[in-house]
This record gives C-alpha cells, structure tokens and sequence, in this order.
C-alpha cells in the first residue's frame, strides 16, 4: 500500500512539473517574444552551478554588454592603481615632447595647465615641439561601426589625442519669430554650419553632416523656440587636439609658432616638466555606469599596447583577451570580439560565456567593488529601470538595432547571489518591448532562484 501510495505521489510531482512551465520560460511565453531569438544563461554565484538556460550558446551580438567584459580583462592588465599620464618634457637644448597618454578624462583646461607650468619654469622659447603620440594606433573608429553614425555623441572617433571627449557642442538660439536662428560653437573648430533653422512655436531642430562631399560643414534645419544644444564628434580628433593646443601656448604667452611632428621621446636626456594624471577607476566607472564607448575603445587599446609593450591595437588587445581567457580556464570558440565597445554587430557573444565570465570576476578579492562598479538600478544606464531592486541588481545594459541585452549579478529573494545574461536578437519588437520582457526575466530569476 506504501509503495503504491509513493509511486502515486511521483507520478503527480513528474505531471505537475511538466504541465507548469517554470517563472522565466512563462515571461519569454508572456512577452510575445519569440523563443528562438532569446538567449539567456543564470548561474549561482556560489558552487557555479547552472540554474536555468536556453540557447545559452547561440552566438548574439552582446552590444554594450561586451563592455563587462573588455573593461575588466583591460584593468586585469594595467591594474587597479593604473593612471593615464599626460606628459609634457624638456630637452636640454630647449625642445619639447607632448607624451599623449590617449587619456579619455583630458581637457583644454589640462592643455593650458601643462603650458602655464612650462612658461612658470621660463621655457619661453621652444626650439621645436613634439608630439609622442605612439600610446595607441590611428584607427580611430571601430571595425563594423556605422558610417551615417558619424554625428551620433554616442560614437566619436578615438585616438591617442582624445580631448574633450572628442565631442563639439552646438548652441541654436531662436530670434524673432519667422527669422533665422542663432548658430554658434562652444568653442572654436573649422566647422561651417549652413543654418536652415527658422525661429518658431516649436523646437524640431536637425543637424547633418555629409563627409563625402563636405566634412566640414554642417547642416542645422528645422524650427526652434527656445534654446537647443547638441552635442556631435569632431571630425578629426588630431586637428581639434593641435587646435587647442596652439591655443594653450599662445595663453600662456609661449614664442611657438612651428608645427608639430610626431616622434617618439628619447629614453634619456630628457626632463619631465609637468604632467596631467586622470586616474584607471574614474574611467571604469564611466564605461560602466554610462557606457561610455569612446573610453571603453580607448581604455582596451591602451592596455593591449602595455600587453605587447608597444603602441595599442584591437589586434594588441586582442591579443591580451585570449591569453586572459587560456589563463583563466574560458573557452572562448564561440565568441567574437572586434571593437572594446560593443558598438559593432561583428561582435559575437554568447550567454553562457558571460555568466562563465562573471563567476570568474567573483573570485576576485575586490570582487565587491567591482560589481558595484556596474549601475544598480535607479543609476547610470539603469536609472528608470527596475528602480525596486536597487542595491539588488547590478547590471550592465546593451542596445544596438534589434537587439537589447542585459547581463550582471541579482541577489535574490532567497539571498543567492546570480549570475546571469539576457540576450535577445528581435527585430520585429520595439526596444522598450525587449527590455520589458528582460525585466519580466529578471524578476522570475529574482523570485525562483
């Protein structure tokens, strides 16, 4: 009788377990998303174990997402304590060398700080002045970037002259109504802006640029009724660069006239007048909290050059990404990385290589730190999601055209600490439907697991 009481007992277990599909199976169905366009992995923080997964290998462009990953092999190569160091020396006959660090955090205010020094130390006269700018190459997009993304403040170009964030901003102020607004740059750059703007009722205003005809000009249409700001890349971060250093000399009342040539510093012989220091974890915090790509691009560069201890590629970096992972035990077959952002679709990852990844990250002795690194919600990418599991969930986000992915650490209501990816590969949705259904999952993950 016992025996055929339990045999019962199982079999209604084995039928209620398959005729109630699980929390997060129920989201995906919910969302009216399609299956086979999710990938998702979770994994508990603790003993690694997997706790749910669907086509945890499928190859997905990770978007931003890609960023957890680049950052942190980057800052496992040039350490926690790293600084990017902006120097400027001094030969004994009276020539200078700019060192450029490619510092992502560097500013005209910086440029005229290191001149004023100089002038303070009476060089008044510069025999010539260098550039050593070899930190990192002249690629200054990535691989698969979008050309007609060009005037997106999300995308400007990187290099080892990075200023400013290698962004210009644009100021349209309307005048009476039916006439042409005002158009004025922040700061001076050889921009010419053909305006088409009209002052009306309303604010509809576009900029465009068309760099195979005219590079430099920009176009401003539309109506405006109050004051406008946009902010949009310089085309060449070179030019602004030696444009505002120029500007720095001539405010700190330096006799410098001449050009200024790339060449590497000498070893020796040489005397460090000043230098501007920004330091690694500012920069993380960026990247992470903001998805800051320009300094997500700049900060991989930066350390594969130290990896190879010559000047930063993507195939240095690269180069640094795979024995980081041969290292450390991850299987990287399925993956492809071709940018340290994530901006281009050529990027390939899959989910269960990032939780692998992120169970790895929580051996770290300041693992604490660098999960907190991450927003939580109510912060940074996430400041108007999830806003009820902050100090909860830290994650990183990523959007790109039709997809929208979301990875990181939950604690969740059980008190396990998870790791887990959300990737979701639908064009057919709207971005805001995609990150609805992630929420949805997250929330399963949260009250399951």
């Amino acid at each position: 009788m016992k025996k055929l009481l339990l045999t019962f007992i199982i079999l209604l277990t084995g039928l209620s377990v398959q005729a109630v599909p699980s929390s997060i199976d129920a989201a995906i169905s919910e969302s009216g998303i399609n299956k086979d366009a999710v990938s998702i992995s979770v994994k508990n923080a603790s003993d690694g174990k997997t706790l749910y997964e669907h086509k945890e290998n499928t190859p997905i462009p990770p978007a931003s997402t890609l960023k957890t990953v680049t950052a942190a092999v980057a800052a496992d190569t040039l350490g926690n304590n790293y600084e990017f160091k902006t120097q400027l020396y001094k030969t004994s006959d009276n020539v200078l060398y700019l060192k450029l660090a490619a510092d992502p955090l560097f500013n005209k205010g910086n440029l005229e700080t290191l001149m004023k020094e100089a002038k303070s130390k009476n060089i008044l006269e510069p025999k010539m002045f260098y550039i050593d700018d070899y930190v990192i190459d002249g690629v200054e997009w990535g691989e698969g970037w979008q050309w007609d993304d060009d005037l997106n403040p999300l995308m400007p170009k990187f290099s080892s002259y990075n200023l400013d964030g290698n962004l210009l901003t644009v100021t349209i102020d309307p005048k009476k109504k039916g006439a042409p607004a005002s158009v004025r740059l922040s700061t001076f750059y050889p921009v010419t802006f053909m305006n088409l703007t009209v002052s009306s009722d309303k604010n509809s205003v576009k900029i465009a640029r068309n760099n195979h005809i005219a590079p430099d000009v920009i176009t401003v249409s539309g109506e405006v009724n109050s004051r406008v700001q946009y902010k949009f890349p310089v085309n060449s971060p070179k030019r602004y660069f030696i444009i505002k250093l120029e500007e720095a000399i001539s405010a700190a009342k330096l006799e410098y006239y001449g050009d200024f040539p790339q060449k590497k510093m000498p070893p020796s012989g040489v005397t460090l007048v000043s230098e501007i220091k920004h330091p690694l974890s500012a920069v993380l915090k960026i990247i992470y909290k903001s998805s800051n790509n320009m300094m997500a691009e700049t900060v991989f560069k930066v350390a594969g050059g130290k990896f190879v201890n010559n000047t930063g590629s993507i195939k240095s970096a690269l180069k640094m990404f795979d024995e980081y992972c041969q290292k450390n035990g991850l299987n990287r077959d399925n993956i492809t990385i071709t940018d340290g952002s994530g901006v281009s679709k050529n990027n390939l990852m899959t989910a269960d290589f990032m939780t692998d990844f992120l169970l790895l990250q929580t051996k770290r002795a300041d693992f604490d730190n660098f999960m907190k690194m991450l927003p939580t919600a109510g912060e940074g990418t996430l400041a108007d999601r999830m806003l009820y599991f902050k100090d909860i969930l830290y994650a990183k986000t990523g959007t790109l055209s039709g997809i929208s992915a979301i990875c990181g650490y939950i604690k969740t209501r059980s008190g396990n600490l998870v790791a887990f990816d959300i990737m979701i590969n639908d064009a057919k949705l709207s971005s805001s439907d995609k990150k609805a259904a992630e929420e949805q999952i997250i929330r399963a993950i949260y009250n399951k697991y």
